[in-house]
């Protein structure tokens, strides 16, 4: 079946099987920062936004996604680097493999609500796995940003 959609900015066509998820179509599209984790919903790695709002394209058909816009971290460089360095500062990212969903999340959690408590944010990243860092430490990372933006701390 032939579909289109804008995939970070892009008019993409493309002929698709029916039952095509879209984190493969995506992937195959370059967009590398979309990882499959636990294949049942439940770790975050495969966020991308549709229209803005973010959902899990390992359990999402590409087929659903048509007509759509759908960005992944690679079309979201520029808002994303602007607190990634503060996640790093924390030693959040171990071993990586988790931060692109972490990502992903964090940015549609400050688009929604740009001044979070603490228990929002962990609220609002709950549904992302981490197994290296506890989570404390992107917890921290976020905090620090946050913490910048509104003047009140130093970055370098």
């Amino acid at each position: 079946m032939e579909i289109q959609l804008t995939l970070n900015g892009k008019a993409v066509r493309a002929n698709v099987e029916p039952d095509m998820l879209l984190i493969d179509f995506v992937r195959e599209k370059g967009c590398l920062s979309v990882k499959r984790g636990c294949e049942t919903s439940n770790c975050g790695l495969c966020t991308v936004f549709m229209d803005g709002m973010p959902i899990l394209s390992c359990s999402t058909l590409v087929a659903r996604a048509a007509g759509h816009h759908i960005q992944t971290l690679e079309g979201l460089q520029e808002e994303a680097g602007e607190f990634t360095g503060f996640i790093a500062d924390q030693g959040a990212e171990q071993c990586g493999f988790c931060n692109p969903g972490f990502i992903m999340n964090t940015i549609a959690l400050l688009r929604e609500n740009p001044d979070p408590t603490d228990d929002e944010i962990k609220a609002f990243l709950a549904g992302n796995l981490c197994r290296c860092s506890g989570y404390d430490g992107q917890l921290r990372g976020i905090r620090a940003y946050l913490d910048w933006k509104k003047g009140g701390a130093d970055h370098g």
